[in-house]
């Protein structure tokens, strides 16, 4: 392991930790924990469902992405923010996925592949309305639900990549926040990204690599609706610039939203924050528009 990938693990759980103390579990929510959906790790192929307490029948889905810079996060470190988007009326699969160093590209990308097979599979254990289906991502998870959207509706992507995809199973409609969507080299080992790519592609970072985890390269016009957002504190929020006009060029329909300011500026991923008021905002919004695909 990278000393980038050591660091992160420690400075993002420690971070994450602070932000969550003192959290419960609302009486609002019922959960399912810890159920299996792979077979390589059991430890890490592993689910949460959420719905609230007082929806009956079918919910529409809400698939979490998290993220942690490819090498760190779970579903316990996301249960939290997942909990309040159930309590937005829908039903949320929060999963933990494996983690470079330890599994490199594209294991993550086949756990996706493989909790979305899952759900069109338990629709009617758990409730879920397959025809309405969202995703959610930040940071690297957005990075990954923007590669795996790209897949589900370019075919030619898909099978460059190499992916298996999920049977019947599509997005209505996507939110990125705080992404990664184009991926280049850089001589830098100060910058985290390029350095953590070190442990997560096989190859370290080859040119070709890059090119085939940047969702801008295989955008097409089938691309689903995205939500996406950024904030002045934001380390990627330059990302921005390079999905625009690429979602422009292809019709896509987009909301593109800008919290904070130059008083206020917020933080990357500052909507996992459950007890910020802007982390509400965003995540209502969201919400919001996801449901105009209802």
């Amino acid at each position: 392991m990278s000393v980038m990938s050591d660091m992160v693990r420690k400075m993002f759980g420690e971070g994450d930790q602070k932000r969550d103390a003192g959290l419960k579990t609302p009486e609002d929510i019922q959960r399912f924990d810890n159920i299996s959906y792979g077979t390589d790790d059991a430890k890490l192929q592993m689910l949460d469902v959420y719905r609230p307490k007082n929806a009956a029948g079918k919910l529409p889905v809400i698939v979490s992405v998290h993220g942690g810079g490819w090498v760190y996060g779970d579903k316990d470190v996301y249960q939290w923010y997942c909990m309040s988007l159930a309590q937005r009326g829908f039903a949320v699969v929060n999963y933990s996925y494996r983690l470079a160093p330890e599994y490199t590209y594209p294991a993550s990308f086949e756990d996706t592949s493989a909790v979305c097979s899952w759900i069109i599979a338990n629709a009617e254990t758990y409730g879920f309305d397959t025809g309405h289906i969202f995703g959610v991502g930040d940071s690297a998870g957005a990075h990954m639900l923007s590669l795996f959207s790209c897949a589900l509706t370019n075919p030619a992507y898909a099978e460059e990549a190499g992916y298996a995809l999920p049977e019947h199973f599509a997005f209505k409609a996507i939110a990125l926040n705080c992404g990664a969507y184009k991926m280049w080299p850089k001589d830098d080992p100060a910058d985290m990204t390029s350095t953590l790519m070190k442990d997560f592609l096989p190859e370290g970072g080859t040119e070709a690599e890059f090119r085939r985890i940047s969702c801008v390269n295989f955008i097409t016009p089938d691309f689903p609706p995205v939500f996406f957002m950024t904030c002045p504190g934001d380390f990627l929020k330059e990302q921005t610039q390079y999905i625009i006009p690429v979602l422009e060029e292809n019709d896509v329909e987009f909301v593109y939203r800008r919290y904070g300011n130059a008083k206020n500026p917020l933080a990357h991923v500052f909507h996992c924050n459950v007890r910020l008021p802007e982390g509400q905002q965003c995540n209502d919004e969201e919400c919001d528009f996801f449901r105009k695909y209802l």
